[in-house]
């Protein structure tokens, strides 16, 4: 990939018109040379002084190497290497890892709507055969979903093994919530002991996650220009565990939601990140792409 500089990417916009944000930070190849901070939310922001992950380590490897998206904070690094570790407890060799952010976040021009600030990772829910895989192999393979075709339950591909993996996920006191499919969470509810609900809590059900978690941290200390997600894990859970009434919505009335009585105005479409223009950004994020 060719080095373009801020400046370049400016002066090649169109007369009059602001540049994408997914054209500015998709374009970039390299980290910013700042300290590490993560700025904004993780779904509007950018980051400073990324760092990447190794492409192989000793229980753990990047795939879809071609994507550049294995970048993230140091605190994230240093989960997915301590996550990894773990997991070899619940019988898995490591862990396959997939998107954590561009070199220096902000919006990417495919894939996610957030992953922007350095503190999102997904981690693939195919228990690793081997660790060590090609860069042509980590290309081909892709992960294996383990939801039902009809959305509402999990298929053969899910195992106990991997409930604890995600256990040992959301123990961690570094992270925020981790979204999965919403079986799996309907299944945690089912075989977690009941007094573990400060890891249960943080397991959270949405859309397009049958075939890897995402896991979001929290802002790391000293992390002043982070913006903690609202609400938190605990507000959504009522302060119990997730496994309350509002957890069958996923599988009864988002799939099959009731008739309108009346026909309704359709609502303007809100402006997501593909959208955005760096006016939409912080403003240390142009400071974070202008940076050699």
């Amino acid at each position: 990939m060719i080095r373009l500089t801020f400046a370049s990417l400016l002066a090649a916009a169109p007369a009059g018109a602001a540049p994408l944000a997914t054209q500015l930070f998709g374009s970039v190849d390299t980290p910013s040379n700042q300290q590490p901070m993560p700025i904004g939310g993780y779904d509007r922001g950018c980051a400073a002084g990324l760092v990447e992950l190794p492409e192989t380590g000793p229980t753990w490897q990047a795939m879809r190497l071609s994507r550049n998206r294995n970048w993230g904070m140091p605190v994230t690094i240093e989960y997915i290497e301590d996550l990894s570790a773990k997991v070899q407890a619940a019988g898995w060799r490591g862990l396959y890892v997939g998107d954590i952010g561009q070199p220096r976040g902000g919006p990417s021009v495919s894939g996610h709507q957030s992953h922007q600030i350095g503190l999102d990772v997904d981690i693939w829910m195919l228990k690793p055969a081997r660790l060590d895989l090609s860069r042509a192999q980590r290309e081909s393979i892709s992960s294996v979903s383990v939801r039902s075709e009809d959305q509402r339950s999990l298929n053969g591909n899910w195992t106990p093994a991997l409930g604890e993996v995600l256990k040992l996920a959301a123990s961690d006191p570094r992270v925020d919530r981790i979204f999965v499919t919403a079986p799996v969470k309907i299944e945690l509810c089912r075989t977690a002991k009941r007094k573990d609900k400060e890891w249960l809590q943080k397991i959270r059900p949405y859309w397009g996650h049958d075939s890897h978690f995402h896991v979001r941290l929290k802002c790391p200390p000293g992390a002043t220009l982070c913006k903690t997600q609202t609400p938190t894990v605990k507000d959504l859970s009522k302060g119990g565990d997730g496994c309350d009434e509002t957890l069958t919505w996923w599988v009864t009335d988002a799939l099959n939601p009731p008739k309108a009585t009346k026909k309704e105005k359709p609502a303007a479409p809100k402006r997501g990140p593909r959208q955005y223009t760096m006016a939409d950004l912080p403003k240390q994020c142009s400071g974070v792409l202008a940076s050699p």
